[in-house]
């Protein structure tokens, strides 16, 4: 099956594809705007071609150009998610193999869904204003005209007005700065990206940042009150690196940069080129360099139909690096963990619901709201299966790699990679037969095959647990601090969730918690968050103003909601939980207060006039 078409793209990659951006970007922060041009370089595939469709989303277009000539533009109809169709009429004929240069002058929408602008409020040094970018899936037409689909790959080259007292960075490597001709108070940040990659890797911040080296080709960017930390944090950042490399081959991008968002960013954080975006709760953990910057950025779905093909192998990867680092008992561990996460997803979708396919259809499927732990997760678990039935780690690893190198630089589908697998494997093939590969892609709810992981590690978390739930008062004084010092953190996160699956912890024992493995003082984002969920489940009033400011202090919405949840059913304290959340909710991302005023049933107009 030749895949003409992208489910979530206007534009056609069989007609023409876009070779090069060039971009000029004016940031207003008055008006949470981006003044753009950007220059598309486009090669036709079919003769007689004249008209052209690029992505677009909210974004008011001033003028259309084509080698340097005036061409007809319309904007088609809005669709619910995918934006309108921006349609270009070119004033000549051109044939298959010739380039053509679109140049787009356009303004963005103040609610663009690739740009989050944040107030001084919401940032660290509360002084200056903020912007950052997020356009996985499909959210970089909301910032640039262009064919937003994964299965076009071009370079980039960017420059971009700011303010002289914020810094510009991209996912690619700057390339200097100059004073704006336009206006001596704005600086012009230069920047080139010379590896090809989809449109989705865009990325652009813009703030009062620092940055400091962490290594021959890392710096760490932050606000000033973070720079020091992070810089520690992300020490091991080279370590991690050459790791990697040996595991899946070079680390093409030349720069491997971290950035730390301000604390109100929503999500986990996101592996672009160059340039990794990272949160501040990350700083606790450290060790995961995604390697989504080989299995998804230099090998890349074709549709987000094959999302499964960048998440999949890039946790297989993770734990490859886990197993490295740590041992293969860890690795193991981490697999039981994740196909818990699995299960919850499959729970919370439905085991019938088509969006637990490994490979999905997304016709007509906003991909955002697709969004699971099912690629990544089932991915493993078959990239597992199949390193069982093909010979271990060594042997499947070995595929993996050469699947890197193969389809580096391109992007793919799940045909193609079943393909290669056959062809490397071709004297398996009997095995790769027995597969059950309609039920592993095409069949909703959890795998045909669980894997046998080993349970060592999970069996010390598992007892503990249970000696806790099980204990009477008479038995608390059995409970040790060398109960938890034998366990790492990955451990101990594992023994409080499984607590938090039970009916709570009478209060005496929780207190006893605290006596023995004082884990008030625990800084590690996952941990803390599971403890002072459990503390007030058990009623303890004492952890409540604890809850609270951790749900404030930062702004991930896995840790944000669950707090302010926990704290808004503890009776007593409903009322205080909507008032820390009223005085707080301007500092939030906008995602976020939305979500968390639905959960504590506070009415957002009433709440606006607080």
């Amino acid at each position: 099956r030749i895949i003409m078409s992208d489910p979530c793209s206007f534009s056609s990659f069989t007609r023409c594809v876009t070779k090069h951006l060039n971009l000029h970007l004016h940031l207003d922060f008055e008006r949470h705007v981006i003044r753009g041009r950007v220059a598309l370089t486009v090669e036709v595939l079919e003769d007689r071609f004249s008209t052209l469709t690029l992505d677009s989303s909210n974004l008011s277009v001033v003028s259309v150009t084509a080698n340097g000539q005036p061409a007809r533009f319309s904007l088609g109809p809005k669709h619910s998610f995918k934006g309108a169709p921006l349609d270009i009429t070119l004033p000549f004929d051109l044939s298959r193999g010739q380039h053509v240069i679109v140049e787009v002058t356009y303004e963005t929408s103040p609610s663009a869904s690739a740009l989050q602008w944040l107030t001084p409020e919401q940032t660290a040094g509360k002084e200056k204003p903020y912007l950052f970018s997020q356009c996985q899936a499909h959210h970089c037409r909301s910032m640039i005209p262009c064919q937003d689909t994964p299965s076009i790959k071009h370079t980039y080259y960017a420059k971009v007005s700011v303010p002289k007292d914020l810094v510009a960075v991209m996912s690619a490597v700057r390339d200097g700065q100059e004073v704006d001709p336009q206006d001596s108070g704005r600086i012009i940040y230069r920047f080139r990206q010379t590896v090809p990659m989809p449109s989705y890797l865009i990325a652009i911040v813009a703030g009062a940042l620092e940055s400091r080296e962490i290594g021959p080709r890392s710096r760490v960017w932050s606000e000033k009150e973070f720079v020091d930390k992070a810089a520690f944090e992300f020490s091991m950042t080279e370590a991690m690196l050459k790791t990697a490399e040996d595991l899946a081959g070079p680390y093409v991008w030349g720069q491997y940069d971290i950035l730390v968002l301000p604390p109100s960013f929503p999500y986990g954080g996101m592996e672009n080129p160059c340039l990794t975006f990272a949160t501040p709760t990350l700083l606790v953990l450290q060790g995961s360099t995604h390697l989504t910057i080989w299995t998804g950025n230099l090998v890349t779905n074709k549709t987000w139909e094959h999302f499964w093909l960048n998440e999949g192998h890039t946790v297989y990867l993770e734990r490859m690096i886990g197993r490295c680092l740590e041992s293969e008992q860890f690795r193991q561990f981490k697999a039981i963990g994740g196909w818990k996460e699995l299960q919850d997803s499959v729970n919370t979708f439905g085991a019938n619901n088509p969006l637990t396919n490994l490979v999905p259809s997304l016709q007509d499927v906003n991909p955002d709201e697709a969004f699971s732990s099912v690629p990544y997760e089932k991915g493993f678990a078959l990239l597992y299966h199949l390193e069982e039935l093909l010979g271990g780690p060594e042997v499947f690893m070995g595929f993996v790699k050469s699947y890197i190198q193969r389809f580096a630089y391109s992007s793919v589908t799940t045909d193609e990679w079943k393909n290669y697998l056959f062809t490397y494997f071709k004297d398996k093939v009997d095995i790769l037969n027995k597969v059950d590969w309609n039920a592993w892609m095409f069949t909703p709810g959890m795998p045909p095959v669980k894997p046998q992981y080993d349970t060592t590690l999970a069996d010390a978390c598992i007892a503990l647990s249970q000696r806790w739930l099980q204990a009477k008062d008479q038995d608390l004084n059995s409970f040790k601090e060398s109960d938890v010092k034998s366990l790492s953190s990955h451990q101990v996160i594992e023994f409080l969730s499984l607590l938090l699956h039970e009916d709570p912890l009478p209060l005496t024992h929780v207190k006893k918690m605290q006596e023995v493995y004082d884990l008030n003082t625990c800084m590690n984002a996952e941990i803390r968050f599971r403890w002072l969920r459990l503390c007030v489940r058990s009623r303890w009033e004492e952890a409540v103003p604890m809850a609270l400011k951790m749900a404030t202090e930062q702004g991930r919405m896995k840790f944000t909601r669950p707090l302010f949840r926990e704290v808004f059913n503890f009776e007593k304290f409903g009322d205080e939980a909507v008032r820390v959340f009223l005085a707080h909710r301007t500092e939030m991302h906008p995602v976020t207060s939305g979500l968390v005023s639905k959960d504590l049933k506070v009415d957002s107009s009433n709440a606006a006039s607080q």
